[in-house]
């Protein structure tokens, strides 16, 4: 591992974006430690185990979130890469769809080591319901382990999109990116001035779009100068006035029992907060070019780089993992934002880092992307790997809702306006990522020119 990572680092070109390669990977870093910190797990007086969320404890650490919920980063270096890689196979397949190609190049490092996840906490959860375990911690970890797959669907819809909005992009420059928060802004106005239901789901596309149209702006030079100063403003001052006038709640992730969330859907307070970050994470970028040129810090991020999905996957296994061990070894779990609470913090902090080690050691191997080429002459695989995006999508989305408890019992909760069940959404993300995998397999073989 070292070796290899110490090979990659020094052949890096010359002309890489290595601060993109280190916001990825803080971004997933970043959602891991607050992950691990919010978590505030206690035991009831039936002996039940519960998480609840720190910030609901103690809302004036709520602000927290404003630099802490740092997805709109993940999700504008995605646009960044997607706009380079999808003008890089379209160079090279001299005018042939690329379609199934890009979508295969770019969601292999994504899909693969998210289906082994899915099929090993599937498989666990049906053999643990088959055979009467369950209660306590166990039950909580049934659900809480894939919520974290909501983001993986989002961006599953960032790569279907890229294709038509980096059109859109190449014709209207920062004018895409306009219309997409205008619509945002639209939406919400629908939903909180007139009431209109259902309408607010359409920001799941609108906000997250929006900040990913920012990274093909980056991909073209546009965020320099002046840009990175406006974004910053314009969004730290768009969402305190939201939040201290509107409808919008202090909190940048969903809280429990909150009548508003600003997460799920995204509101127009959330798309601030992304442009604020966005020109502030611009705002750094040549000190942090600079620190990147030195040798060992590079091979971090390399080798962060090499296993950062595998980890977000399984870091909530992780804590949930310390959880379980110190109830099974009688260890009394302190009042949540007690003094005796934040002493153990540390403590299970780094537990949880020890064992997301032990984890990504044993799953990282599933992260290595495979060969992919430019399409062939006649290739019309783009419907099949447009519809195993989508059914990715929702069985991603869903099962990120349902988790994998009540796999047996017909559980269901409220996609949209489906209702969902766990084996639904493990089928239809399954067959999704086959779909992709054998349409963009077709050309795999083919050398480039």
């Amino acid at each position: 591992m070292g070796s290899s990572v110490r090979e990659l680092a020094e052949k890096t070109p010359a002309g890489r974006d290595r601060y993109v390669d280190l916001l990825r990977v803080a971004s997933l870093g970043t959602v891991v430690v607050g992950h691990w910190l919010m978590a505030a797990v206690t035991v009831g007086d039936d002996g039940r185990a519960e998480v609840g969320n720190l910030l609901a404890v103690v809302p004036e650490l709520q602000l927290l979130t404003w630099a802490l919920q740092i997805m709109p980063v993940f999700f504008f270096v995605g646009g960044f890469s997607h706009a380079l890689s999808y003008r890089s196979l379209s160079r090279r397949s001299e005018g042939r769809s690329v379609y199934s190609v890009f979508v295969r190049a770019r969601l292999q490092r994504l899909l693969r080591p998210t289906m082994v996840f899915i099929a090993v906490w599937g498989a666990a959860a049906l053999a643990l319901q088959l055979g009467g375990h369950g209660g306590g911690l166990l039950d909580v970890a049934l659900r809480l382990v894939a919520q974290p797959l909501w983001f993986i669907g989002v961006y599953l819809a960032m790569v279907a999109f890229t294709p038509p909005l980096l059109r859109l992009h190449e014709r209207w420059g920062w004018g895409a990116f306009g219309a997409l928060v205008a619509a945002a802004g639209a939406v919400d106005v629908a939903r909180f001035a007139f009431g209109v239901p259902y309408l607010e789901f359409l920001n799941f596309a609108f906000v997250w779009l929006a900040v990913h149209q920012l990274g093909f702006l980056r991909a073209d030079g546009r965020l320099r100068v002046r840009a990175p100063y406006v974004l910053a403003g314009a969004g730290l001052a768009g969402a305190s006035l939201l939040v201290a006038f509107g409808p919008y709640p202090l909190s940048m992730v969903g809280m429990p029992g909150e009548r508003v969330s600003n997460m799920a859907p995204p509101t127009f307070a959330l798309l601030c907060h992304g442009m604020w970050l966005v020109g502030a994470v611009e705002l750094l970028r040549g000190p942090a070019t600079r620190w990147l040129a030195r040798p060992r810090v590079w091979r971090g991020v390399v080798a962060a780089n090499g296993v950062s999905m595998t980890a977000f996957l399984w870091h909530l296994t992780a804590m949930l993992g310390v959880y379980g061990m110190l109830l099974a070894l009688g260890v009394p779990l302190p009042e949540p934002a007690s003094a005796a609470w934040w002493a153990q913090v540390p403590l299970r902090m780094a537990a949880a880092a020890a064992l997301t080690v032990a984890l990504v050691a044993l799953f990282r191997r599933f992260e290595r992307p495979g060969a992919a080429g430019p399409a062939a002459p006649g290739t019309a695989s783009g419907p099949a790997a447009a519809l195993g995006v989508t059914l990715c999508l929702f069985g991603v989305l869903g099962l990120s809702m349902v988790g994998f408890g009540g796999l047996l019992e017909g559980r269901t909760a409220m996609l949209v306006a489906v209702q969902v069940t766990a084996p639904a959404a493990v089928g239809m993300a399954l067959v999704g990522w086959l779909l992709v995998e054998r349409a963009g397999g077709r050309v795999r073989a083919r050398r480039w020119r």
